[in-house]
C-alpha cells in the first residue's frame, strides 16, 4: 500500500487527498444567492450537499475583491501573508498604480504547487486569464499539471498551459469575457478533465459576471445557479469531494433612480485639502471594468503632499453613505493585511453606495440598462462554504466554537472532512 505524506505549506500540514478534489470558487457568490435559490428548490444538489456535508457561512478576505480571495484560498493565509490585498496598489516610487496580477508580487508557496511537487496530478481552471499565472505560480507543467483559463481556452498549448485542444474538448465555443457562459465554460471543462485526468486536485475559479449585472431574485441568476447546480451534481456523481465557496459577495449600489450610488472621494478630497494633494486608488480596477466601471466599496489614499492620514480622515468624516476611514496600522490589524501595499487610508462605503476617485475618471457606459451591483466591503465579505461530505468530529468541534475564513477552505477540504479512507501520517 502506498502511504503518501502530509504536505506542508505555510505552516500548516495538509492531507494527501483522499479522494480526487475539486474546490470551486464562485466569484461574486453572495450567501443571497443561494438562500433565495434554496427556498425555491432550484438548486437540488447543493441542497443535498447542505443536507448530507457542511455548510457555514465564512469570513472572506477583505478588501472583498477577487484577488485578494483567490490568492487566500490556495495560499491557505491571509492577505498579510501573501501580500495580494487588491487588484492594484500604488507604488509610491512613481506613484504609479501597479496591477497585482503578476506571480512575482505572490508570497509565500501555494498549495496546489506544493501537492504537484511530492507527485500529485493538479489542474487550476479559470475564467479570466489575469488570475491563471498567479494560481498557477510554480506548478511545473512539464510533469503533467494543467493549468489554462476560459477566456483564452483557444491559445491553449502543451508548453504554456499543459494542454491543447480544449475547446474540442469541452464541445464549446471560445466564451465571450462578459457573459455567463466564460464560467459554465471553466466547469465543463473540469468534469471532462476529472473524467479523463483523474487528478488529486483541482481548483476551479469562475467570474462574477452574473451576480454584477442580475440580484438574486432575477430570472437570468437562476437560470445561471441552475447550470452550476447540475456541473456541481456532475462532479459528485463522478466521486470527487467537492467544496464551494466565493471570493465576495455582492451588493445593489444604485439609488432610487437607478443610477449609481457613488461618493466621488477624489473630488470631495480635493476640494477640501488641495488639488492632487491625495491620491485615491480604486483597488477594484482591473481590465474587465465594464461591468461594475471601477466602482466598488473599499478605496485607498495615499498621501503625497502637506494633509496627514488624520486630516484625510477628518476631511472624510460626515460623507454620507462611508462606513469607516482608518488609518494604515488600524486597518492592516483590522483586516490583517500587508502594510507595505496599504494607503495610508483605507475607505469603505455603506452597503448600498461605492467609492470612485473622481467622476471623469471613470467609463460607465457599461452599466447603461442595469442597476449597479458591486463589492469590495464588509457588506459583501461573507461567503459560503459547503462541502459534499460532513465534518469530522476534530473539524466539527472546530467549526462549532469559530467563525470559518474562506482561505481554511483547503485545510477543511483536506484535513477536516469524513471520507473514509487513507492512513495518517507525518
Amino acid at each position: 500500500m502506498i502511504i503518501n505524506p502530509k504536505i506542508l505549506v505555510n505552516g500548516i500540514y495538509y492531507q494527501w487527498p483522499k479522494k480526487p478534489t475539486v474546490l470551486v470558487c464562485i466569484d461574486g457568490g453572495d450567501p443571497e444567492y443561494l438562500q433565495q435559490l434554496l427556498a425555491e428548490g432550484a438548486i437540488p444538489n447543493i441542497a443535498r450537499f447542505i443536507k448530507h456535508g457542511f455548510s457555514t457561512v465564512a469570513d472572506g478576505t477583505m478588501p472583498s475583491f477577487t484577488c485578494p480571495n483567490n490568492m487566500s484560498i490556495i495560499t491557505g493565509t491571509p492577505a498579510s501573508k501573501h501580500g495580494i490585498s487588491g487588484n492594484y496598489y500604488l507604488d509610491t516610487k512613481t506613484w504609479e498604480p501597479v496591477v497585482m496580477t503578476g506571480p512575482e508580487l505572490l508570497r509565500g508557496d501555494t498549495i496546489l504547487a506544493k501537492f504537484a511537487d511530492a507527485g500529485a496530478k493538479v489542474i487550476s481552471i479559470t475564467a479570466k486569464d489575469k488570475l491563471r499565472k498567479q494560481l498557477s505560480k510554480n506548478l511545473d507543467i512539464s510533469k503533467g499539471n494543467i493549468s489554462f483559463s476560459s477566456e483564452f481556452a483557444s491559445k491553449c498549448s502543451l508548453q504554456e498551459n499543459g494542454i491543447e485542444n480544449v475547446l474540442e474538448l469541452v464541445g464549446m465555443s471560445e466564451p465571450n469575457v462578459y457573459s455567463m457562459e466564460l464560467s459554465l465554460f471553466v466547469l465543463k471543462a473540469g468534469i471532462k478533465l476529472l473524467e479523463r485526468e483523474k487528478p488529486d486536485l483541482m481548483y476551479l475559479s469562475l467570474t462574477d459576471w452574473v451576480q454584477h449585472k442580475y440580484a438574486p431574485n432575477d430570472p437570468e441568476a437562476k437560470r445561471f445557479y441552475q447550470e452550476l447546480d447540475q456541473c456541481f451534481g456532475e462532479l459528485d456523481q463522478l466521486g470527487a469531494v467537492v467544496g464551494l465557496t466565493a471570493d465576495h459577495g455582492m451588493s445593489d449600489k444604485s439609488n432610487t433612480e437607478g443610477k449609481p450610488n457613488v461618493i466621488w472621494l477624489q473630488d470631495i478630497l480635493d476640494k477640501k485639502l488641495g488639488k492632487d494633494d491625495v491620491q485615491v486608488v480604486c483597488p477594484i480596477t482591473d481590465a474587465y471594468v465594464g461591468h461594475h466601471g471601477a466602482l466598488g466599496g473599499f478605496v485607498r489614499v495615499w498621501c503625497r503632499g502637506k494633509a496627514t492620514p488624520q486630516e484625510v480622515i477628518e476631511a472624510i468624516a460626515g460623507v454620507d453613505g462611508i462606513e469607516q476611514a482608518l488609518d494604515k496600522e488600524n486597518i492592516c490589524k483590522l483586516f490583517d493585511l500587508p502594510p507595505d501595499r496599504e494607503g495610508d487610508v483605507a475607505v469603505i462605503a455603506r452597503k448600498d453606495v461605492c467609492i470612485g476617485s473622481s467622476a471623469s475618471n471613470h467609463e460607465l457606459s457599461g452599466l447603461e440598462g442595469h442597476r449597479l451591483r458591486t463589492h469590495g466591503g464588509t457588506s459583501e465579505a461573507k461567503v459560503p462554504i459547503i462541502f459534499n461530505y460532513p465534518l469530522n468530529d476534530a473539524y466539527k468541534a472546530r467549526a462549532g466554537v469559530s467563525t470559518l475564513k474562506s482561505y481554511q477552505l483547503m485545510d477543511y477540504a483536506l484535513n477536516g472532512l469524513d471520507v473514509g479512507w487513507g492512513v495518517e501520517i507525518l
